[in-house]
Parts: C-alpha cells; structure tokens; sequence
C-alpha cells in the first residue's frame, strides 16, 4: 500500500462524562433481574426469574411484560437488531423473537444443562454460554438459532459470561467460588484453550475493546485485566471486596471508561482503563446483576438491573478531548453515506479494516487490498459506529457516523 508522509493529526477521542447520578426506575416486577441489553437510546428488555422478560420503548419509564413461555430463570438476553432477539435460561433453555418480543420461540439446543450469557458477533453467529454438571458448556449457531452445536470448552467448571472481539476472537469467563476460568478461542470456537490466571476467585462478565485488551470481573471484587490476548492478565485495584457480577465500558471501541456492578447496590467506575475504581453513588443496597450502555449521538445511556426487580439508569454525554498522535489512518467524508474514503499513514501489508455499531456489535470486516483508497458502507444503516484500522503491529480507532 502506498506510504503517505507521515503526518500529526489531532485525534478526538471519547469520554464519558456523567451529567446525572444513576436514579431508580419502576420496573413493575419484583423478580429477581440478571440482564439487560438495549438496541438503542429508548428501547430495551430485561430478563430473569420465574420466565420475567420486560420491555421499554421510553428509556425505562415504563416496562410491559412480555410472555416467555416459561418459569425458568433466564439468565442473559441479546438482540441482534431492533426485531431479532435471544433469550437464554435454566434447562438448556434459548427463546427467539423476531419481532420485538411481541411472541418468543423455544429454539431446540440438545441439553439440559443451563445457559448463562450468550453472544451474537451477527445476525447469523451465536454462542451461548453454561453449564453445571458437566462443567462449562459452549453452544454455537451459525444459522440464527435454527441449529446449535456443541464445542468442547475446556473448562471443568461452568462459564458466565462470553465476548467476541470479531468473528474468530472471542473469550467466555466463569467458574464456581474460587475456582475462575477464562477460555479463549481464535477460530470461530472451533477449538478452546484454557488461559492461566492469576486468582481462584470466579468471573461473571468479561469485556474486550479489541483482540488485546480486555476486563473480567467476578467474586470478591476481582477485577482482571489482560492488554495481550490473554497470554497475561494482572489484578486491578477495585476497592472493594462486594462480588463483582456485570462490566461494561463505553463508548464501544474504547477500555477507558467503564463501570462493574455487584454486592449491596455497589457501582465501580474506572476513568483509566481499570488501574483505579471509585465508588458511584446508587441509593441502594440491592444486588446489582448486568450493567449495559448504549449510545445515540452524543448521549450515552446507562442501565444496571437487580434483585428484587431493580433497575437503574444514569445519562451522560460523550466529552471530546483533543491529544497530537500519530494518525494511522483517516477517514471521510464523515459523517458518510455510500462510500468511505481512506487516507492510511501505514505500508504494512495484510490491513484489516473492522466496524462496530453502538451496541458493540461487530458489523463489517475488510482485508484491504494494496492501494485500496475506499470502501461502500452502503449496507450500514444510519446511526452511530467505530472504525478500526488493524495491522500486525498496530491498531487505531475512530469513530464514524452513517446518515442519509
């Protein structure tokens, strides 16, 4: 690829400034509540005992129950657009909708054992996440749910949570009291390799910004923090010794500003990629179980969901700071329509061009050719995404806008 001059750019970079402390929303159940995921600023569903689904299309002022078919526990819920949702539960239980919830399908999975999270890297490519008496369990879908297989996760204990970087990477946390495992595949789940860490102590959510650099959290405040792929994760000071059950950072793209959630109404905030934690100010003791953000324009919205059918939610905007790198690469126009044009600062052969939308969601990836200068992103819909440019030595990130 032809080499530009090189060139100081001055690179905005995202933060999230908090405009509000996280108030107390009427959730209408009290049922115990152990995940939450939203498509966009005002739409979202929660999930949990006795076969609970609840949405919003206020931003949580109001929450209608919707029917699952079941009393089982559901334990994690992910949408893969507006519509097309999936919610996994006790039983080897996966419900599907296609429609916003308005009615959920029992998808045919092959064991009993229960699920725990689940995770779409597109509309067609799943995982879903458990176990129990046979240790961790991994099932995966390439189908949108209509089949799902089983892979061999080489854990011996049950896994909580899973997360993938793009359609290979990916990384599922877990174990039971003080027996934590964290697994990592680079094919697709094909094959799992067990990773070594450095505590006993069970993780229940795990987060990655990119293939590198990612967090998990678990019993008695445990934060862990790999910027290698997992070859080494450190401990992070978290000031707490409550359980840690959910982590989510924002904006997507980014492992600067994040939030982990657990024991007696506890919400830790880190401002610098997890090396320190303060305390958030809750107004409650209530078990926190799932924290998620989403962004729509310069907004970020937080929500974090509980026991006794607690919900939370903070608002805050996205800071723009300036700081002089060099740029690896550009963009425009921006925000774009059909076609994004590239300037790239780099002659490495083999770059990787990956987006993700605001829900994190890994959307579109591209191996550049040489002399590349644009690529469509035609098939995007309006809204809010990331840009990362990748080589082997390097990666950088921006953000990009898609309107029409």
């Amino acid at each position: 690829m032809r080499k530009l001059l090189s060139i100081i750019a001055v690179i905005t970079v995202l933060s999230f400034t908090t405009q509000a402390q996280w108030t107390s929303l009427s959730s209408g159940t009290t049922s115990d509540l152990t995940s939450v995921f939203f498509t966009d600023a005002n739409t979202g569903w929660v999930v949990g005992l006795d076969g609970t689904i609840k949405k919003t299309t206020n931003g949580g002022t109001t929450w209608t129950a919707q029917t699952s078919g079941t009393t089982v526990i559901l334990n994690g819920v992910f949408f893969t657009s507006s519509t097309t949702g999936y919610v996994v539960g006790g039983a080897g239980l996966i419900l599907k909708t296609t429609n916003g919830g308005t009615t959920w399908t029992t998808l045919t999975t092959g064991t009993t054992e229960a699920f725990r999270a689940i995770y779409f890297v597109d509309a067609n490519t799943g995982y879903a996440v458990g176990g129990y008496n046979t240790g961790g369990i991994i099932y995966k879908t390439t189908n949108a749910g209509a089949t799902w297989t089983a892979q061999t996760s080489n854990s011996t204990k049950w896994l909580n949570a899973v997360y993938f970087v793009d359609a290979n990477t990916g990384y599922a946390v877990g174990g039971e009291s003080t027996s934590g495992k964290v697994v990592k595949t680079t094919n697709g789940g094909t094959t799992w390799t067990l990773q070594t860490i450095p505590t006993f102590y069970a993780l229940y959510s795990v987060y990655f910004s990119n293939a590198s650099t990612g967090i998990a959290v678990g019993n008695s405040g445990e934060i862990l923090k790999t910027t290698n792929g997992g070859t080494t994760w450190t401990e992070q000071t978290s000031g707490t010794t409550g359980v840690l059950y959910g982590v989510h950072f924002v904006p997507k793209g980014s492992l600067t500003t994040g939030y982990a959630v657990g024991y007696n109404g506890g919400i830790r905030k880190t401002i610098d990629g997890g090396t320190t934690w303060t305390a958030q100010t809750t107004g409650t003791t209530t078990m926190l179980k799932s924290v998620y953000f989403v962004q729509s324009g310069s907004t970020l919205t937080g929500y974090a969901v509980g026991e006794g059918g607690k919900i939370l939610k903070t608002t805050g905007t996205v800071g723009i700071e300036e700081h002089k790198e060099a740029s690896l690469f550009s963009v425009y126009p921006n925000p774009a329509s059909d076609v994004l044009q590239l300037n790239i600062n780099n002659d490495e052969e083999g770059l990787i061009l990956n987006i993700y939308n605001s829900m994190g969601q890994f959307v579109k990836t591209e191996a550049l050719k040489e002399n590349q200068k644009n690529i469509s992103v035609s098939d995007l819909c309006n809204g809010m995404y990331v840009i990362e440019l990748k080589s082997k030595k390097t990666s950088q990130k921006q953000n990009l806008m898609i309107q029409r």
